[in-house]
């Protein structure tokens, strides 16, 4: 796979003829529906075996080997130069394909309104291919230890057809908002702890899941160890009846860290008792605060970077939105919340108004600025191949587990076929 960033001039048929592909395959693989009018610093994915790189001042075949994990011996093989060639600067090499990595790939879905529309389940269709969990969310716990469960449509059967496996996915979610006093009843309670497990483990046996994740937030301090020992509890249940468990971790960058999202988060103590962890390593930019890139490289690699202080990196799926944000300017505290977008969509907002796309090389994150026909001033920032890029290279430079999307029901075509291209999506044995 290639990533072309749109320049002055292109179109999809110049693109085309620099890749050696046909305009028809850059159209279907990005999903561009008005392929004749391209956005400027708008970031497609050419579907091409390897790749092309165009040299730079100061590269070299050894340079460029190694940035791309291969060999000076080989990049003159492949182009058909000496390996002593001189470089010119724009000169096009051929980098041949890298074998994929094994992964493990997870996708929250979540329905709204009780029941699951149209473009959800076709999501699901589509993308459960590249999973190796689809993740309803989410089974909220009743204060009698019952559960109120997501509608699930077909979810069974679509995880069943692409040996994709359910997540079971428990949460201390009431009325919408995550519930510390919900948390604090059944984290300090052992019968009612032990009803719960038993409606865990009756609904998971009765709809098929193989997973059960738990996902309490906004739990007092106070509770870390009761969560801890609940915990090590559901574990013991829970691989009784050939469950995996696992837990959502707020993006936490030392063992102390205040808030109350993340004191009772125990990194070190869920590395040690779940199967496997996922880092919630997003909403740096959320929809109540100000314009900024939802997931930045630079605080995403320091969570990652503690998480491995405290746990094998085996464990570690990273946690990656498939959204972006339009916030009204300008931002005021408790003001308008800002407007969640896809990738596809914020590429179209860009073009409706006119404006070039600008990639953030601290943030490593696009975004665009546009004033809309009432004459507010909007900023928006989203994904894009090249941010997902440098996510994917963190999870292969730190050997983590896998990748962990929030979530399903978004368009953002880019982002499956860097996965599909750079990685074998675990599945389950059949």
């Amino acid at each position: 796979m290639q990533i072309h960033v749109v320049q002055q001039g292109d179109s999809v048929y110049s693109i085309a003829g620099l890749y050696d592909t046909t305009p028809n395959a850059i159209i279907e693989a990005n999903e561009l529906e008005t392929p004749d009018d391209l956005v400027i610093g708008q970031a497609i994915v050419i579907p091409i075996v390897g790749q092309y790189y165009f040299v730079q001042p100061g590269d070299s075949l050894y340079t460029i080997g190694l940035r791309f994990n291969t060999t000076a011996d080989e990049l003159a093989r492949v182009n058909g130069i000496s390996k002593n060639a001189i470089l010119n600067v724009g000169f096009r090499l051929y980098i041949p394909e890298q074998p994929p990595t094994m992964t493990s790939a997870n996708a929250y879905i979540e329905p709204f309104g009780g029941e699951v529309s149209d473009t959800l389940k076709a999501s699901a269709q589509t993308r459960a291919a590249q999973l190796s969990y689809l993740a309803p969310f989410s089974y909220e716990i009743n204060e009698d230890g019952t559960l109120k469960s997501p509608p699930l449509d077909d979810f069974k059967g679509i995880a069943a057809n692409n040996d994709a496996s359910l997540m079971m996915v428990v949460t201390n979610l009431a009325d919408g908002e995550f519930s510390a006093e919900l948390g604090r009843k059944f984290l300090t309670d052992t019968a009612l702890q032990d009803t719960l497990l038993d409606n865990i483990v009756n609904t998971a046996k009765e709809i098929g899941y193989e997973d059960v994740h738990f996902d309490m937030e906004f739990l007092p301090i106070e509770l870390k160890e009761n969560y801890n020992q609940f915990l090590r509890k559901a574990k013991q249940r829970l691989t009784k009846e050939d469950l995996l468990m696992s837990t959502a971790l707020a993006p936490k960058t030392s063992a102390d860290q205040k808030g109350a999202w993340y004191e009772a988060h125990d990194y070190k103590a869920h590395g040690e008792i779940a199967d496997f962890v996922v880092l919630m390593t997003y909403e740096w930019g959320y929809s109540g605060g100000p314009p900024r890139a939802v997931s930045p490289i630079g605080p995403v690699t320091e969570v990652v970077d503690y998480a491995l202080t405290e746990m094998p990196a085996e464990k570690i799926l990273l946690g990656q939105n498939l959204y972006g944000y339009d916030w009204t300017l300008p931002y005021e505290p408790g003001g308008e919340y800002a407007k969640a977008v896809s990738p596809q969509r914020a590429i179209q907002i860009a073009k409706e108004n006119n404006v070039n796309i600008l990639y953030d090389e601290e943030e490593q994150a696009p975004y665009f600025t546009y004033t809309d026909q009432e004459g507010n001033d909007h900023e928006v920032w989203f994904e894009d191949a090249r941010s997902i890029q440098q996510k994917f290279d963190l999870i292969k430079d730190r050997g983590l587990k896998g990748i962990s999307y929030w979530k399903l029901g978004l368009s953002f075509p880019q982002n499956w076929l860097l996965l599909s291209n750079q990685f074998n999506v675990e599945k389950k044995q059949k």
